[in-house]
């Protein structure tokens, strides 16, 4: 994150800024690995750097793929890239050919599969991998395209659902493990796919995923009598068997803002500039703490805060940060949007839409 910020943003360009990721960078390098040459990342490390916990995921290793290629992109010293390409190949062996080396086993009472977490997260390290290796965006066009179709498979009940887990051949699963839903999730998936099919230039994949991914788990997810949006639900209305189901998170809120903000600035919708400005205000009166600062991360359900911590195992200098980064680049270029009105009031401004056509 903080070479994402020293690339992005002027005011950001510290070299103190540079110097703290280049350090945690290279205490990733020499510690993060469990049993290297092997590339199980641990996804917690003492200080000095022993492992103490890892999680049979995928999810530390795409971390770790994204901070190699951040560091590659503001330093230019090829070996962070190498190794963000060499973790991306693991990843992908782990996802489309063997799970082994996760050391999850396959127990034969559990159904197979698949969960919307693991198809988004290597389109998101597709998207970033890409956005500056023209030779990688290449290499993984065909893996972007498999990422989004199995994300789209997650789309159910007639189109009227968008569900967490589905099987390995896109069918519901039976149980709440199947009627599971994670609105934060699915409006996440929304925009790694927006902006998946602004690059490939498909309108179509654009207008079903903006209704699908945006409008649908809004519309399910917000909470009508407190404000904010569940962290889970079941598709039938039934409890979920989350204890926390019924919480208010950061993270759904930084990624509904995106979002909202990413749809309208593709299309020019103003439903979806709406939805950004009700996430917004909620999250900004709800979460932000007045007097120290920073975003809280748990509330209960009427917006209370439940947790008064502002880091933890899994509320890091990640979510936050990228959500305000993102909105201000896109703001900003909606801004640069506007254009003189040849009108009375020589002060009058008007939006130049997103696209031709845009109301």
């Amino acid at each position: 994150m903080y070479c994402y910020l020293y690339r992005k943003f002027e005011r950001f360009r510290l070299p103190e800024l540079l110097d703290s990721a280049k350090a945690g960078g290279e205490f990733l390098l020499r510690y993060a690995r469990v049993a290297p040459p092997g590339k199980k990342c641990a996804f917690v490390l003492t200080r000095d750097g022993r492992p103490v916990k890892v999680q049979r995921t995928i999810f530390s290793e795409c971390f770790y793929t994204m901070a190699m290629n951040e560091l590659w992109r503001v330093t230019g010293e090829a070996h962070y890239q190498t190794e963000a390409v060499e973790m991306m190949d693991q990843i992908v062996h782990w996802v489309r050919e063997d799970p082994s080396g996760l050391g999850r086993p396959q127990l034969p009472g559990a159904p197979a599969s698949e969960s919307m977490a693991v198809p988004m997260m290597l389109l998101n390290l597709v998207e970033q991998l890409g956005e500056s290796d023209e030779e990688l965006v290449g290499n993984y066009a065909e893996l972007g395209d498999w990422c989004a179709r199995r994300i789209l498979q997650h789309v159910q009940r007639d189109g009227q659902a968008v569900l967490e887990n589905v099987s390995e051949d896109g069918e519901e699963l039976p149980g709440c493990l199947g009627r599971h839903q994670n609105p934060g999730h699915a409006l996440e998936a929304g925009w790694f796919l927006l902006r998946h099919a602004i690059r490939k230039d498909d309108p179509e994949l654009r207008a079903h995923v903006v209704d699908k991914f945006l409008f649908l788990p809004f519309r399910s997810g917000w909470d009508p009598d407190h404000g904010g949006l569940f962290y889970f639900q079941d598709v039938d209305g039934l409890c979920p068997t989350q204890l926390e189901w019924a919480m208010k998170l950061w993270w759904p809120h930084s990624e509904a803002m995106i979002a909202f903000l990413m749809g309208y600035s593709d299309s020019g919708d103003p439903a979806l500039l709406h939805l950004f400005y009700q996430v917004a205000e909620y999250t900004f009166r709800q979460f932000r703490d007045p007097e120290y600062g920073e975003w809280f991360g748990y509330l209960n359900r009427d917006g209370r805060v439940v947790l008064t911590i502002k880091g933890g195992p899994f509320k890091g200098f990640f979510h936050v940060p990228r959500c305000l980064a993102m909105c201000e680049e896109m703001l900003g270029a909606l801004l640069s949007r506007l254009a003189p009105v040849s009108a009375p009031s020589a002060g009058s401004l008007t939006a130049v839409p997103a696209h031709q056509g845009a109301e």
